[in-house]
């Protein structure tokens, strides 16, 4: 209905829904951190999963191809992020149509992008991110914007409908400033919001 969706695992995946408890207890990344993403019960045959660790990306790649995607991606940021990083040179270990592995090698700068300090991305609460979302998709220009049309552009180079990051970042870029991604953002609320009064009705 909205053209996206969110499955918070603790609530949709059994085996989950009992290991987060002791996640939140421990507050440190543990092997759960990779076996999300992995676990998917959707076995969705496209997917981007960013690790902190780069000595895991491989083994996580050949375990989405194990698990049936066709086109997947494992992507670090050599600062340590687990996500395309707008802060150092970032590695995209790239599985495309008919199994090959290509590894590429993202710097921001040469998508047009501005490098930035990590902590110039940070969050806060989830009130002050849902208002930072708004802010982005709102056409606020900065490094949030630009960490997310970067990361987009992969998902977008992922799911077929980019030929290459480049033209991801400038299709993510569009949806923003077109208002498209707010558009689907405000449905997506909608949809959400009228699943939960249902649910509790």
């Amino acid at each position: 209905e909205s053209g996206m969706g969110f499955v918070f695992a603790r609530i949709a995946h059994a085996a989950m829904r009992h290991a987060a408890p002791v996640r939140a207890e421990l507050g440190v990344p543990t092997i759960f951190n990779y076996l999300g993403p992995l676990s998917n019960p959707a076995r969705p045959g496209r997917q981007v999963v960013g690790v902190s660790d780069p000595t895991m990306a491989q083994t996580l790649l050949g375990v989405l191809a194990a698990n049936g995607a066709n086109r997947a991606m494992v992507v670090y940021g050599h600062d340590g992020l687990d996500e395309l990083s707008l802060a150092a040179p970032s590695t995209a270990l790239w599985l495309e149509d008919g199994g090959a592995v290509r590894t590429m090698t993202v710097e921001a700068a040469e998508l047009g992008l501005a490098p930035a300090p990590i902590e110039a991305i940070a969050g806060g609460d989830p009130a002050a991110n849902a208002a930072l979302a708004r802010r982005v998709l709102d056409g606020e220009p900065g490094p949030h914007r630009d960490v997310v049309v970067l990361n987009a552009a992969a998902a977008l180079l992922v799911a077929g409908r980019a030929g290459d990051l480049a033209e991801g970042v400038a299709i993510a870029k569009r949806s923003i400033d077109d208002g498209a991604a707010a558009t689907v953002l405000e449905r997506l609320v909608e949809v959400s919001n009228a699943a939960a009064a249902a649910v509790s009705s």
